[in-house]
C-alpha cells in the first residue's frame, strides 16, 4: 500500500509571509490562510519562531529571512508594515517577485488591498 503523500506532488507556490513583531501571535492563523489560497506558506516566525528565542545572533537569523524572501515565489505582506517588512519588500522587489498586501480586518480574517498604502491593521 502507497503513502497518502505518493501522489500528492503537485507544484504550489512558495509564499514568504512578511510580517511585523506586532502579529506574531497571528503566525498560524496567516500560515492557514497562505495554505489555504493554494501556497506554501515560508512564515519565518513558524521558521525561527522570533529571533529563535536570542539563541542565535539576530542578524544571522534577518539574513536567513531575507534568503527565503529571495527563493520564494511571492511575498504577502500581512498588518502594517514594519521596518523589517520594509526591507523584505525591497529585497522582494529587486528580485522581481510577486507581492500581495492584506490588511488584518479581525482575528484570523485578511483581505487583500491592491497596494502597501492600503496596508493598515483594524484589530
Amino acid at each position: 500500500m502507497l503513502h497518502p503523500a505518493t501522489n500528492l506532488t503537485k507544484d504550489l507556490p512558495l509564499v514568504y509571509t512578511a510580517t511585523s513583531r506586532e502579529f506574531f501571535a497571528w503566525r498560524m492563523y496567516i500560515s492557514k490562510f497562505v495554505l489555504e489560497q493554494g501556497g506554501v506558506p515560508l512564515n519565518p516566525f513558524m521558521v525561527f519562531d522570533y529571533f529563535m528565542l536570542d539563541t542565535v545572533d539576530r542578524d544571522r537569523v534577518r539574513e536567513a529571512n531575507n534568503n527565503l524572501v529571495k527563493r520564494s515565489d511571492e511575498i504577502w505582506c500581512f498588518g502594517s508594515i514594519s521596518d523589517g517588512v520594509r526591507v523584505e519588500i525591497d529585497i522582494a522587489r529587486q528580485n522581481h517577485k510577486k507581492l500581495r498586501f492584506f490588511k488584518i480586518e479581525k482575528p484570523a480574517q485578511f483581505v487583500e488591498v491592491d497596494d502597501e498604502s492600503g496596508l493598515v491593521a483594524h484589530l
